[in-house]
């Protein structure tokens, strides 16, 4: 998967739920055409590439593994951390969006007077005024066929009076003050034409179309003969399963200040995971060049895939400013946010398991709908069901249905998320219809190769999950009927789900600077966005710089410094340690020709495959007191420092193994037997994610996860106006999130075993918490209540 990802019952019932996909299928687009041949043709290169040297570090702990706290905690804590509505700007104004109520239709008139004419308002900026900016190009725009880049749209920019969705721009107002930009916000008035939208999948799915791609893999895979091999199995399940929309509600609202300076360069201080992509949409929109446009992002408070492209805050915030000639802020209030950014679509899926008497699948059938906007992003909901479990027989095919919404975008697991809900709901129904213990079905299908690809796996500790988690949390195989389990007031039940999250490498390019006291500093455009990446990446500095903690460093968050992608698809440690280790590799290069170069050197007569950097120097690596220390490789260099540069590999492996993180929940839930009020009581997980870096930062991310996860369970969900497309619940005062009183203790494990073909061993660890979590409390409020509910979010009245 990574290789794509980067180029780039016992009877069936009598009318069985599916979903009908016979309708005709949009024409495949030369870029489709062209990615679907480049990315073939590089799989096979790949897989005629040797494989990489395993990291000498696979298994070193001086640094790695330990549990440091936080290295930009005390920051935090002290309120010394900057964020981007956060940085001193001299001469600063503010802006307050106004935000279109129709889905669809046109401007007709505009009445700006009242918010003009009041004291302290600079401007009012819309169509009619904007500056000119260039429309994004596809090229430009995440999409099935770039999701690196940094544009979320090819809409043009408050540019004309059309409008696409409910909730966009049409105004933008500029004030010396935040509360007079958005007192004179509420005196804009706007007349529009309204035509018909389309605003919802179950109205429109005759207009389904398959998509090019599905963030870069195939929407359909198919093995064998699924749908002839279905109705011959001995046990089946054929069900629907529905996720409704969700919003990220990241702890900092999205917020841009833009500046120019007399020469016309553009300095954006933005909350975004990807400042070189937000840089490359802004030169494009704006007709400027590398050099004219620097992205400062020093912290991010929470994104979850909500930041990783460019939304259309950060152009108008640009906009205004050159309009008004002064640097502006617009740091949108939550219900912007949310009218302004795109969340996780709605999915329609089915899901159809064939088993033998024994709990052999003999099919698998992982099919649906999402939606989408002109500008196609297709959840990838359907992979999980490609890698998990083996089957002969196998069918993973996805529709898209395009609708007047904001454009839906990556949130946290993308595709994973929702697809593990229908793939380990239906597991957990096949497992009742065979009157099997459902993690002994799990167990049943373990695959030896990857289901689809029948490559092997690079690592593969699923079963060790099982094991552990089966004793952490105490889970009985011969559990009682569902229903049946009640004490006092409250039904007991318990489930389990498994999860899967690919590895997914991006391209990173670092420069290490080192200097005679042995001072080592990383420099990388990447951000830090609350996942613990500066504590981990600076551990590894020391580990594999040989220098101590203190004297590592970690530089980021700014586009003048050496690019990395988007921090996004929990690849940082992995992608980013990849260029360090470059980085490295090449600085041992550089050193040894000093050290070769010296006569009286104790390396002089070495061989470079015999020396290692350590404990301050370049010594031996089968005599570690046999070396020379930084100083005095140094001394005789006329710079206060040695600087290289190191780049990420390309990503090799995986064309060759299938290259996953894995693991399992438990939960046990309490449903009251008159409200219905569900309360989780008890969650266990178990992680193979490889190499832990930091079990501390890990075992945050992994809960984090889960707690997303249990929302997107019990009370998370967007609700649309069908009418008009407007979004009912904007705010965190009627979407729901978990808060503290919600969640029980959340144990997390983790194996901690290597991948020998990942660079310090590592895998994903960030997204798949969330992963299968909604699944495992939804297979639990079965087991404690005997209703199977397939339609999400778990609500009382659907338990009644």
């Amino acid at each position: 998967m990574a290789k794509q990802a980067l180029l780039a019952g016992f009877a069936a019932p009598a009318a069985a739920p599916t979903i009908i996909l016979a309708q005709p299928l949009r024409m495949t687009t030369i870029t489709g055409t062209l990615l679907n041949a480049a990315t073939t043709l590089a799989g096979k290169a790949m897989k005629l590439t040797p494989d990489l040297q395993p990291d000498p570090l696979l298994h070193a702990d001086k640094f790695v593994s330990q549990p440091y706290p936080r290295v930009d905690g005390r920051l935090k804590v002290t309120g010394s951390a900057r964020y981007s509505a956060e940085f001193p700007v001299d001469g600063l104004t503010y802006a307050a969006l106004v935000h279109s109520p129709i889905a669809k239709g046109k401007i007709t008139a505009l009445d700006t007077a009242a918010a003009e004419a009041v004291p302290g308002v600079l401007a009012v900026m819309t169509y009619l005024n904007a500056p000119r900016l260039q429309t994004p190009s596809y090229a430009y725009v995440v999409s099935m066929a770039n999701p690196l880049a940094g544009s979320t749209t090819t809409l043009p920019i408050m540019q004309s009076a059309a409008i696409t969705w409910n909730g966009q721009p049409v105004a933008v107002v500029v004030a010396e003050t935040l509360a007079l930009a958005q007192y004179a916000a509420s005196l804009v008035h706007v007349r529009y034409e309204v035509e018909t939208p389309r605003l919802t999948l179950a109205h429109h799915q005759d207009q389904a179309f398959k998509p090019d791609h599905v963030v870069l893999l195939p929407a359909d895979v198919t093995k064998g003969d699924a749908e002839a091999a279905l109705p011959l199995a001995p046990v089946r399940v054929d069900n629907l399963y529905t996720t409704p929309y969700l919003n990220h509600n990241a702890m900092e609202p999205h917020a841009t200040t833009a500046k120019w300076d007399a020469a016309g360069r553009l300095t954006v201080y933005d909350s975004t995971q990807y400042p070189v992509g937000v840089q490359e949409a802004l030169m494009e929109v704006f007709d400027l060049k590398t050099s004219e446009v620097r992205v400062i992002t020093e912290f991010v408070g929470g994104a979850f895939g909500g930041k990783v492209a460019m939304w259309q805050n950060t152009p108008l915030a640009a906009a205004a400013a050159r309009l008004v000639g002064r640097p502006v802020q617009l740091s949108l209030a939550r219900a912007s946010v949310n009218y302004l950014v795109g969340g996780r679509t709605t999915t329609e899926q089915r899901v159809a398991l064939g088993a033998t008497a024994d709990g052999q699948l003999t099919a698998v059938i992982h099919s649906g709908y999402s939606m989408c906007t002109p500008d196609v992003y297709a959840e990838q909901f359907s992979v999980m069901a490609r890698h998990q479990y083996a089957a002969p027989n196998i069918h993973s095919f996805q529709r898209v249905v395009e609708l007047d919404r904001v454009q839906n975008s990556f949130m946290r697991a993308p595709g994973e998320t929702p697809g593990s809900f229908a793939l380990e709901s239906a597991m957990d129904e096949l497992a009742y219809a065979l009157k099997m213990d459902p993690l002994a079905l799990r167990r049943r299908n373990e695959p030896v190769r990857d289901p689809t690809e029948d490559t092997p796996f690079s690592s593969r500790h699923l079963l060790e999950c099982y094991d552990q988690g089966a004793r952490f949390f105490g889970w009985d195989p011969a559990r009682p009927a569902p229903g049946t389990t009640q004490r006092g007031e409250w039904l007991v039940g318990t489930g389990v789900a498994g999860c899967y999250y690919p590895v997914q490498p991006l391209p990173a390019t670092v420069r290490a600077r080192l200097t005679p006291a042995g001072d080592v500093t990383v420099f990388t455009s990447s951000v830090e966005m609350g996942v613990g990446a500066a504590t981990i990446q600076t551990q590894h500095i020391a580990e594999r710089f040989g220098v101590a903690f203190e004297r590592a460093h970690y530089v980021q968050g700014d586009t003048d410094l050496p690019q990395w992608r988007a921090m996004g698809g929990s690849a940082a440690t992995a992608s980013v340690g990849a260029a360090i280790r470059a980085a490295a590799d090449k600085l041992t290069d550089e050193l040894f020709k000093l050290a070769q170069a010296d006569k009286d050197s104790p390396l002089h007569k070495a061989e470079r495959g015999a020396v290692a950097l350590r404990t301050g120097g370049l010594y031996l690596t089968s005599d570690p007191t046999t070396g020379v220390a930084y100083a005095d490789l140094l001394a005789g260099q006329d710079k206060p420092f040695f600087e290289v540069e190191g780049s990420s590999p390309p990503p090799t492996e995986g064309a060759k193994y299938s290259m996953s993180s894995y693991g399992v929940h438990f939960c046990e839930v309490g449903v009251h037997a008159d409200t219905r009020e569900v309360r989780v009581r008890r969650f266990v997980t178990v992680m193979d994610c490889g190499r832990i870096v930091n079990p501390k930062t890990a075992r945050s991310q992994i809960q984090g996860g889960i707690v997303m996860g249990l929302g997107m369970a019990l009370m998370e969900e967007s609700a649309y106006d069908e009418r008009t497309g407007r979004l009912m619940n904007p705010d965190l005062g009627e979407y729901h999130v978990p808060v503290q009183a919600d969640l029980p203790a959340l144990d997390v494990h983790f194996l901690n075993l290597p991948d020998p073909h990942m660079t310090l061993g590592v895998k994903p660890v960030g997204e798949i918490g969330i992963v299968g979590s909604a699944a495992a409390l939804a297979n639990a409020v079965y087991h404690a209540t005997g209703i199977r509910v397939r339609d999400l979010p778990i609500t009382a009245d659907k338990l009644l």
